[in-house]
């Protein structure tokens, strides 16, 4: 059982068994079970390669408010055909049958190897007592539960008094390697008990994941099977959200843009082999696109996340690394770079007081900023990446093994 504090969101309750889908003692199944009238929000992977979830998931999204999400590690379930969407919706029937509902009302989720068929005895077998297992405390569980190859559960929870109401946020996450812009393999899963007009949802779910999922990375890799689901069950009492500028919205968005990006951060710090948490900002970009450019050319830079593992305040792999950003226009003379606060690069080269001791200093440190000015315009980005270790390496050499 996890030890993290989190609060229970009224109406959710979440059940997680051992099911043995593909290793035999580890925590692979779990069921969430929302209330009744609870709208359910998804943004999901891009890759073209979606895996048979994704699809089954979109498509029942899109008939029905979900009573059920069925997630299960181990196998994506991913590059497997009409075989798999099958697969996907055959274990759709078995929660349904379990929770007297529709097919299209049970969401299905899956993470793990890519390619393998998905074997459903395991499901026959652990859905029944998933369910059995259904509590509003279920959160910790079901957050180790959904882990592949994480070494712990994350999640996030906040709590906060509206208008004279308590509501909550609760959420969580798992991810730890193939991890970009355009979801990477994570899945993750945020809960409140505010009412919130689908519209408003739909639109604050899509902001929400841009700031936080969608503003990591560790490898530059994108997965087959990432999702991120927002959903309010309306037990709070709060009246009902419709109006994105009143304060009582201003007040949740607050709170849900802190579990996003609580479980952004956590996802990074745990990436696979990290020992550095990095991030990236870059301002004065003539627009955004060139900001986020920017950010993700350096962050995915092999040789700059190397020197980041090595603590070697290595400027030149920065300062190549934006000159190769695809930016249409970069006046390498405005540009200025910052590691911490010391000044590595101004007018096309060395700052003239920089010293490798300083620059030392702030490489040797676990959570490290890299600040970059480009002199253009006013828009700015921020992304969170980490180093590249031997470990990270030994783990994705090993993953099938």
């Amino acid at each position: 059982m996890s030890n993290l504090s989190w609060w229970p969101v009224p109406g959710v309750r979440l059940g997680t068994v051992k099911a043995g889908i593909k290793y035999p003692d580890c925590r692979d199944l779990v069921v969430m079970e929302l209330a009744p009238d609870t709208r359910a929000a998804g943004v999901f992977t891009r890759n073209r390669f979606r895996a048979a979830p994704v699809a089954i998931a979109e498509r029942h999204l899109a008939a029905a408010a979900p009573r059920y999400l069925l997630i299960n590690t181990g196998y994506a379930n991913a590059g497997t055909g009409e075989a798999g969407l099958r697969a996907a919706e055959t274990s759709c029937d078995l929660v349904a049958g379990q929770g007297s509902c529709e097919r299209n009302q049970v969401v299905p989720f899956s993470t793990g190897v890519i390619g393998e068929p998905l074997p459903l005895e395991p499901f026959r077998m652990g859905i029944p007592r998933a369910c059995a297992a259904l509590s509003e405390h279920g959160w910790g569980e079901a957050a180790e539960g959904i882990m592949t190859t994480d070494t712990r559960p994350k999640i996030a929870s906040r709590r906060a008094e509206i208008h004279g109401h308590t509501v909550t946020v609760t959420g969580m996450a798992k991810g730890a390697g193939m991890l970009k812009p355009d979801m990477g393999t994570m899945l993750a899963y945020i809960a409140t008990d505010v009412a919130i007009a689908p519209e408003l949802l739909n639109q604050w779910l899509h902001e929400l994941a841009d700031a936080s999922f969608n503003a990591i990375t560790v490898d530059g890799d994108t997965s087959t099977n990432d999702a991120c689901m927002l959903m309010a069950t309306g037990q709070s009492g709060l009246a009902e959200i419709t109006d994105a500028n009143s304060d009582a919205a201003a007040a949740l968005y607050e709170e849900l843009a802190r579990v996003f990006q609580d479980l952004a951060r956590a996802l990074v710090r745990d990436a696979e082999g990290a020992s550095k948490f990095v991030e990236i900002r870059v301002d004065e970009a003539r627009d955004a696109a060139d900001a986020r450019a920017v950010a993700e050319t350096i962050a995915h830079s092999p040789l700059v996340k190397t020197a980041l593992f090595a603590s070697d305040p290595n400027w030149g792999r920065i300062l190549a690394a934006v000159g190769r950003a695809p930016v249409a226009e970069l006046d390498v003379d405005r540009v200025k770079i910052w590691l911490g606060d010391v000044l590595l690069v101004e007018n096309g080269g060395v700052a003239p007081g920089y010293r490798e001791a300083d620059g030392a200093a702030v490489m040797a440190r676990a959570d490290i900023l890299i600040h970059v000015s480009l002199g253009t315009g006013t828009a700015s980005t921020r992304v969170w990446t980490c180093d590249f270790s031997y470990d990270y390496v030994r783990i994705n050499a090993e993953y099938r093994n």
